[in-house]
C-alpha cells in the first residue's frame, strides 16, 4: 500500500503552481528534469504536408475550388482539404485521382513533392543541420 494520502501522487498539475497566500504571490517555475532539453526540436517535414502543399499550389494558381477539383477527382471535399493541409495520408490512387483532376500526372505531383523535400533539407544544412544524404539514408536528393 502507498503511504501517499489518497489522489496525492496521481495529480500532476497543469499550471504552474502558485505560493499560499502571505508569501508574496510570486509563482513557482515548473521543474525540468536535469539535462532536458532547453527548446523541442523543430517538427520534421513530413511527405504529406509536402504533397499537400502542393495540391494546394497548384489548385491555388489554377484559381479552381475546393469544389471543383475534388468532384472532378471524385473524392470528397472534406478529405481534399484533409489531404492539403498535411492531415491525411493518401492512397496512390487518391493522389492519382487528385493530379489528374489538376492537369499531373501521378510522377509530376510526386517530382513537385520531391523537390520542396530538396528545399527542405537544403535550407537545414544552411541552418548547420546534417546533410541531406546523411539525414535521408544515404539517399540524394538535392538535383
Amino acid at each position: 500500500m502507498s503511504t501517499h494520502a489518497p489522489n496525492e501522487a496521481r495529480v500532476i498539475p497543469l499550471r504552474p503552481q502558485t505560493s499560499p497566500p502571505g508569501s508574496g504571490g510570486a509563482t513557482r517555475a515548473p521543474q525540468r528534469p536535469a539535462g532536458a532539453p532547453q527548446t523541442p526540436a523543430p517538427r520534421e517535414t513530413l511527405w504529406r504536408d509536402l504533397v499537400g502543399g502542393v495540391l494546394r499550389r497548384e489548385r491555388l494558381a489554377q484559381e479552381r475550388t475546393l469544389k471543383d477539383v475534388a468532384e472532378a477527382a471524385r473524392i470528397s471535399m472534406p478529405y481534399l482539404s484533409e489531404l492539403e493541409r498535411g492531415r491525411k495520408e493518401a492512397s496512390s490512387e487518391v493522389l492519382a485521382a487528385a493530379a489528374q483532376a489538376l492537369g499531373l500526372g501521378l510522377a509530376d505531383l510526386l517530382s513537385l513533392a520531391q523537390d520542396e523535400l530538396a528545399r527542405y533539407a537544403r535550407s537545414r544544412v544552411g541552418r548547420g543541420r546534417t546533410s541531406p544524404t546523411a539525414q535521408y539514408d544515404g539517399l540524394c536528393l538535392a538535383s
